[in-house]
Parts: C-alpha cells; structure tokens; sequence
C-alpha cells in the first residue's frame, strides 16, 4: 500500500497546486473496502470548507478512475487537516512554532520514542526541538514517524477568526 501512497502523491499534488491547494497528506487504510484518505489546505492559508473538498474530491476521482492506481473498491475522503493537524513537512514544523505537540520518533533518542512539549522549529542541523517539561529535545527531522499539534486554549485563540468589528484580536474592547 505504501507505494500506491506514493504514486497517488506524485499523481494528484500537481492538479491541487494549480487548483490552489496544498496536498498534507494521503494515506490509504486496510480492511476490505480500504478508504483513500486525501488531506488538503488551501495554499493561501485561508479554511477549508466543503466546497473545497468536493472540488478536490471531483477532479481527484477523475485522476483516479483514468489512473486506476489502487486495484481494489475503496471509497474516496477528501478532508482539512483541522485545528489539532498533523505536522508533515519541515514548514509545518517552522509555522507552529510555539504550539503544544506530541510526536513520535522512528528509534530511541534519549531513551524513549515518544516526545510531547511545545515546539521549538527547526534547527541548522535539521532537527526539530522541543521544550518537554522544562528540558530541551534535539530529534533529526528524518528520524520523526508522525506529528500532530496538540488542541490548547493557546491554538484555538491563535486561529479563531478574527471579528472586523473587534479589531484585530477578538478579546480586544470595541472601539468608542
């Protein structure tokens, strides 16, 4: 199954940049009807809604059914990575700087796989930091197996949408 990821990958990233839309992820689960999972954001930063899913969902089954890369019956899920989503690649790691994350490592560094803190970036060296309980966590980016911001109070204030009559923040006072 992971080389069919990867071939979907190379096969729909390019349609959903031209479309305006940044590919996260694509995963593809087991069972007897596998679901194709497609993860997506617009590039402009902007929320995702259903209009953009059915969108993608269209022209990615168009691409599918001429492709035909997964021999099986499976059903198409064209989603937001959300508010708590999953870190893939190094920008991701660079733009959350500062949030509450958790992830996990490929092998032991420092004794344990698991790592949950608030993240640091990215260094020179190419390893993410993160500050865990006060001590700071050095782990090679290739070395990372899966990510994901963690929901705090701190996320859903940073990305709540902001009022026009508020001003910029929504706790801000109104203007007399």
């Amino acid at each position: 199954m992971l080389k069919e990821v990867e071939i979907i990958e190379r096969m729909i990233a390019p349609p959903l940049e031209s479309m305006g839309f940044r590919l996260v992820r694509v995963s593809l689960g087991g069972g007897s009807r596998p679901v194709l999972q497609i993860m997506a954001e617009p590039s402009n930063g902007s929320s995702m809604n259903v209009e953009h899913c059915a969108d993608i969902s269209r022209a990615v089954s168009a691409l599918l059914d001429v492709e035909d890369p997964i021999k099986l019956a499976y059903t198409l899920e064209v989603t937001s990575p959300g508010i708590d989503r999953p870190l893939i690649s190094r920008e991701d790691f660079k733009k959350y700087a500062g949030f509450d994350v958790k992830f996990e490592s490929e092998r032991l560094i420092d004794g344990r796989k698991r790592f949950r803190g608030i993240l640091g970036g990215i260094d020179d060296q190419d390893r993410v930091t993160l500050t865990d309980d006060k001590v700071a966590v050095a782990v090679p980016f290739i070395e990372i197996r899966k990510a994901k911001l963690l929901l705090t109070d701190a996320l859903l204030k940073a990305f709540a949408p902001k009022d026009p009559l508020l001003g910029d923040e929504p706790d801000e006072e109104p203007a007399a």
